[in-house]
């Protein structure tokens, strides 16, 4: 919407049109280049508008309308060359008020030399003054710098005692942490494998034994629509079963790691769920990350998933999972109803808790924005 790139050139094509004798579609181009010109007030364009016509209607023996934008064309360029006498003289008179001005600092500059000549001899007896005072400020000074040096002394101390107390409290606090955490992971790890091993393993041979009496038996019809309701009733068990263990400690997580792990639950919610979660993983390529640190990422991810499907009615999700220059980063969003994060201070849901306790645990950063009706978004950073 720059009118100038296109004056320009319908000047330009109307110059080429005319070196080619097309006069008419020259005039075209011209005349059409000469009102965007005028209607924009582009002066140098218009200017240049008005010769090329007037050469055009030569060429074309139309010498009445030639001379016409000639005498428009010799008004407009004698008005520019007005203009620019102007803007000289204006120039001109600013170098000389700037050559005045220059000549009025340097006389400035000559009288305030004279006058530090002056001054300096005062300077000389009021420094000497001022040093004898500084020396007498000094001595006083120092002797009740001393003084303070002892009471902050004895301050810095108490404060160091405290600061130590205050420390070794919050590390006894991350360890009780870490220890609950790392039981609640142990007890999740074992009772899963209880289920996989063991209940799964004994629903498998019931079924085994079940297929095996099928074969030996000879059933009413009603009787073998019975077996099979009870087959099925064992299948949804077994499928229940390995659901609830793989929830208490995925394999994957143990096997492949965090990327694989939470890739799978996202599957999974996908598959079950009204939610579609979107999931994304940016510099975990060839990524180690501790077991312990991934148990307790998956658990953060677990829980606010949970939370969204319970109380956001969205219906859809992002997780973001982020390793860059030493920093891993959570994002977790939807598209719900939100609600106020200040109410989560007051909170005592479990769910909560353990995500507060598991982000203190690796010394992580959480932040939550959500308004009424937006949705929520969750940040978690870890170094």
């Amino acid at each position: 919407n720059y009118t100038w790139h296109t004056v320009e050139p319908f000047l330009q094509i109307g110059y080429i049109y005319t070196v080619q004798k097309k006069y008419d579609r020259a005039r075209n181009y011209l005349n059409e280049g000469l009102a965007m010109a005028k209607k924009n007030k582009y002066t140098l364009f218009e200017r240049e508008a008005l010769e090329s016509l007037s050469k055009l209607y030569a060429l074309e023996g139309k010498y009445q309308l030639a001379y016409l934008d000639y005498k428009k064309f010799h008004i407009l360029d004698d008005s520019i060359k007005s203009e620019k006498l102007k803007k000289s003289s204006v120039e001109f008179e600013k170098k000389y008020e700037t050559e005045k001005k220059v000549n009025r600092i340097i006389q400035l500059e000559k009288d305030k030399h004279i006058q530090f000549i002056t001054l300096k001899q005062e300077y000389t007896f009021n420094f000497m003054l001022l040093v004898s005072i500084a020396i007498l400020l000094l001595v006083i000074l120092l002797i009740y710098r001393n003084l303070k040096q002892k009471q902050l002394l004895h301050q810095a101390d108490a404060k160091l005692n405290q600061n130590k107390i205050n420390e070794l409290e919050v590390e006894k606090k991350l360890m009780a942490t870490e220890s609950v955490l790392k039981g609640q992971d142990e007890e999740r790890s074992r009772l899963a494998k209880d289920l996989h091993d063991g209940l799964g393993g004994m629903l498998s041979g019931i079924k085994y034994s079940f297929i095996n009496m099928k074969e030996n038996l000879i059933m009413t019809p009603d009787n073998h629509l019975a077996f099979e309701h009870s087959m099925d009733m064992l299948d949804s068990s077994m499928k229940e079963m390995r659901r609830v263990a793989h929830n208490m400690m995925p394999e994957a997580l143990l096997r492949f790691g965090l990327d694989a792990a939470l890739k799978d639950f996202c599957n999974e919610i996908n598959k079950s769920n009204g939610l579609r979660v979107n999931y994304q993983s940016i510099g975990l390529e060839g990524a180690t990350i501790d077991q312990t640190v991934s148990i307790t990422i998956y658990r953060i991810v677990q829980e606010l998933l949970n939370n969204t499907m319970k109380h956001s009615k969205a219906n859809t999700a992002i997780v973001q999972l982020t390793k860059l220059d030493g920093q891993l980063s959570i994002t977790v969003e939807d598209n719900g109803k939100g609600f106020d994060p200040s109410i989560l201070n007051k909170s005592k849901g479990i769910g909560w808790i353990n995500i507060q306790n598991r982000v203190d645990f690796l010394k992580g950063k959480l932040n939550i924005t959500s308004k009424l009706g937006e949705g929520t978004s969750v940040l978690i950073e870890f170094n």
